[in-house]
C-alpha cells in the first residue's frame, strides 16, 4: 500500500470517528434543548469551541494567506447558517422527518460537486447514493409532508453539501488547525447573531448541561471541525459524504445503547443500507492518477 493509500484510508477512520462522536450527541442534545432555547445552545456550544481553538492554535491562524482566511470565513457562514436553518426547521416537523431531510446532503454533495468543480462521479458512487438514501429514509421517516419546516431543512442540507464540497477543494493538510479555527470562528458569530433578538444567549442551567455543552463544543465542535478538515484534504467530496452518512447508524446505536430506543428491523435494514454505501463507494475503481488526488488536486487541474 502506497503512502498516499494509507493516508487516505487513516482520513476515512479519521472521519468515521467524528461521525461516531457526532452521533452520539443527539440524545444529550435532546436533554439539553429541553432546558434552553436551541439558538442559545449553539451560540454558547460554538463560542467556547472558536476560544478553544484560538488559544490553541492562533499561531497557526496567523500563518494563513488572506485567502484562504476568507474562504474560511465564508466556509463558517455557511455551516452556520446551516445549523440554524435546521434547527429552525426542526421546531416546524418531527425529528424523524427532520434527519431524513438534512442527510440528503448525501444527495447534493456529488450533484454540486459534479456542477461547481466538473468532477466527474463514477456510477457506482451514485448507487452508494441511493442506498444510503434509502436507508436514512428507514432509519429516520415516519411520515412526510411538505411544509415550511421540510423546505428550511433541506435548504440546510444543501448547504451541508456545499461546505463539504467547498471544503475537499481548499482544505489543505498542513493548514488543517488554522483554517478550522477561522470556521469555528465564522460559525459562533453567526450562532450568536441568532440570538440577537432576546438580548444575547442563555447560558446552560445546571452542571449536567453544562458537561454536555462542553463535550458537545471541544469533542463533537473543535476536535470534529480538526478532523473534518484534515481528512477532507486527503478525500474527494463526495467519498466524506458517504461516510458521514454513518451519522445516523450512530445515533440509532447510541440511542439503543442509553435505553433512549428500542432496536427495530427499521434500524437493521436501514443501517446495512448505509454501511453497504460507504463500502461501495470505497470500492469504486481508480482511472489513473488523478483520481487518487485529493479534491482539491483535482479542482486545481480543472
Amino acid at each position: 500500500m502506497s503512502v498516499a493509500s494509507r493516508i487516505s484510508v487513516l482520513a476515512t477512520i479519521g472521519l468515521l470517528a467524528m461521525t461516531a462522536v457526532w452521533g452520539s450527541t443527539f440524545v444529550l442534545i435532546k436533554d439539553v434543548v429541553d432546558r434552553m432555547p436551541v439558538a442559545d445552545f449553539l451560540a454558547v456550544r460554538f463560542i467556547l469551541a472558536a476560544i478553544a481553538m484560538f488559544v490553541l492554535f492562533h499561531r497557526h491562524v496567523a500563518r494563513l494567506e488572506r485567502r484562504q482566511l476568507w474562504r474560511g470565513v465564508l466556509l463558517g457562514v455557511i455551516y452556520g447558517c446551516g445549523q440554524l436553518l435546521q434547527t429552525w426547521g426542526l421546531a416546524l416537523i418531527s425529528p424523524s422527518v427532520s434527519g431524513f431531510v438534512t442527510g440528503m446532503y448525501v444527495v447534493f454533495t456529488p450533484i454540486l460537486a459534479a456542477v461547481l468543480l466538473r468532477q466527474r462521479t463514477p456510477l457506482a458512487v451514485w448507487l452508494a447514493v441511493g442506498l444510503a438514501t434509502l436507508g436514512l429514509a428507514l432509519l429516520s421517516l415516519n411520515d412526510f409532508s411538505v411544509d415550511k419546516g421540510v423546505w428550511l431543512t433541506l435548504l440546510s442540507a444543501l448547504l451541508y453539501g456545499l461546505h463539504i464540497v467547498a471544503l475537499g477543494s481548499w482544505s489543505r493538510a498542513d493548514e488543517a488547525f488554522g483554517f478550522s479555527a477561522v470556521q469555528m470562528l465564522a460559525i459562533a458569530l453567526i450562532c450568536l447573531l441568532a440570538t440577537a433578538g432576546h438580548g444575547g444567549p442563555m447560558l446552560p442551567p445546571d452542571p449536567r448541561a453544562w458537561l454536555a455543552t462542553l463535550y458537545m463544543a471541544l469533542v463533537a465542535g473543535a476536535g470534529a471541525m480538526l478532523m473534518q478538515t484534515w481528512a477532507q484534504a486527503h478525500l474527494p467530496a463526495t467519498r466524506a459524504a458517504i461516510v458521514m452518512t454513518t451519522e445516523p447508524v450512530f445515533a440509532a446505536g447510541f440511542a439503543v445503547a442509553l435505553g433512549a430506543d428500542a432496536l427495530t428491523w427499521r434500524m437493521l435494514v436501514g443501517g446495512g443500507l448505509v454501511l453497504g454505501a460507504m463500502y461501495l463507494v470505497e470500492l469504486v475503481p481508480r482511472r489513473g492518477d488523478k483520481e487518487n488526488l485529493p479534491a482539491e488536486a483535482i479542482h486545481h487541474e480543472v
